[in-house]
């Protein structure tokens, strides 16, 4: 038979129960949207006939054991398969602290969700048959303690084992961090750049070799697809943050055999506290937005002078809640020549300059390996 399975990505929860909320009047996230934005989705998906859910990192807002539990055991009440990864607030340090759980804790919490093998921070399971998850973790400790979004040699190892094993399934691959820039230049921005795996180069150079096509990533709080070289990097927004977004996908054979990736984007509207949430969370993002633009506009590559920038920067008020939400479409006439074309360059455009809206909804043909109907 065709293959045909569907499932959904709920990204960056960051799942704080009410008491471990570190409640500082500039933070950005929304934690205490975690759970119940949580129940909201999981309602929803309650209606559907999914085979599985992903959830790419960023679970918990600091680690706390917890918060992590309160997560498991809500994850295990499911009636479909749930598979994570850790992301960098999962694990915050290396070794636990009596606040945050250490890097090879998380697994303990997580047996039930694709790690079967505890002492192993990464996985493979089949979803379905003839098609394959690899779970990878992107988060490595520096001899001082810093924390790195990093894969490590071992792992990369076992990758390519892994894929010359299944040579004949479709392959999905789930990690934190950004495989693929998804804002212009944001390897060479310092504000972008930590976003990005630091050796997201050697991974891609691995997922070509084998024709993986499929990468799935979060951390960025933002809706976007990035395509580069056969290899598309689907990252999901954040639950606690506008606007508060999930994906549902199926993944099927066309009457052709053709494999294709069909996208739609869904949004919690609202919470029992918050019947308001699209537009008071879009306001909360605006008004905690002056001094990330500020630095947008004084910083590489536009250097201007703090003066000028200031007086730019109310119209940047909602920049980064349109890249969150996807399909940007920004025009600043009002701009210099040079800082107009560096934020407009921020728009869904394709490689001609047209608008091209693809992050929230679209459908994608896969050309990934040679395979037999399932």
């Amino acid at each position: 038979m065709p293959l045909s399975c569907r499932f959904a990505i709920i990204s960056d929860l960051h799942i704080a129960l009410p008491h471990t909320i570190w409640n500082h009047p500039s933070r950005f996230h929304l934690v205490e949207m975690s759970i119940p934005g949580l129940e909201v989705i999981l309602q929803h998906l309650s209606q559907l006939d999914l085979d599985f859910l992903l959830l790419p990192g960023d679970l918990t807002q600091h680690g706390e054991p917890e918060n992590h539990q309160w997560l498991a055991d809500r994850l295990a009440q499911l009636p479909y398969p749930v598979y994570v990864v850790p992301g960098n607030h999962d694990v915050p340090v290396l070794t636990a602290n009596g606040y945050s759980i250490g890097l090879h804790d998380f697994t303990t919490y997580y047996r039930k969700f694709g790690y079967e093998q505890a002492d192993r921070l990464y996985y493979t399971c089949e979803l379905v048959p003839g098609v394959r998850l690899i779970g990878l973790n992107s988060n490595q400790f520096d001899e001082e303690g810093h924390q790195l979004g990093a894969m490590d040699a071992e792992q990369l190892l076992w990758l390519q084992q892994v894929l010359a094993t299944y040579q004949q399934e479709v392959t999905l691959v789930m990690i934190h961090h950004n495989v693929l820039e998804h804002l212009p230049g944001q390897s060479k921005n310092p504000l972008g750049r930590r976003y990005l795996l630091d050796n997201a180069d050697e991974l891609l150079t691995i997922l070509r070799q084998a024709e993986v096509q499929l990468v799935f990533t979060g951390h960025l709080h933002i809706q976007d697809i990035a395509y580069q070289d056969g290899i598309y990097d689907i990252t999901t927004g954040s639950l606690v943050t506008y606007p508060h977004v999930y994906r549902l996908l199926h993944l099927y054979q066309d009457e052709h055999g053709q494999y294709r990736l069909q996208i739609e984007s869904h949004r919690v509207q609202s919470v029992p506290e918050r019947e308001d949430l699209q537009q008071w969370s879009r306001e909360w993002m605006g008004d905690r937005s002056f001094s990330f633009v500020l630095k947008l506009l004084t910083h590489p590559p536009l250097n201007l002078p703090l003066e000028q920038a200031q007086s730019l920067a109310p119209d940047l008020r909602y920049f980064w809640a349109s890249i969150a939400s996807g399909d940007a479409n920004f025009q600043f006439p009002q701009f210099p020549p040079s800082v107009r074309r560096y934020f407009e360059a921020f728009s869904a455009i394709d490689a001609d300059g047209n608008f091209a809206p693809i992050d929230n909804t679209a459908t994608l043909i896969l050309n990934q390996r040679t395979h037999s109907s399932c």
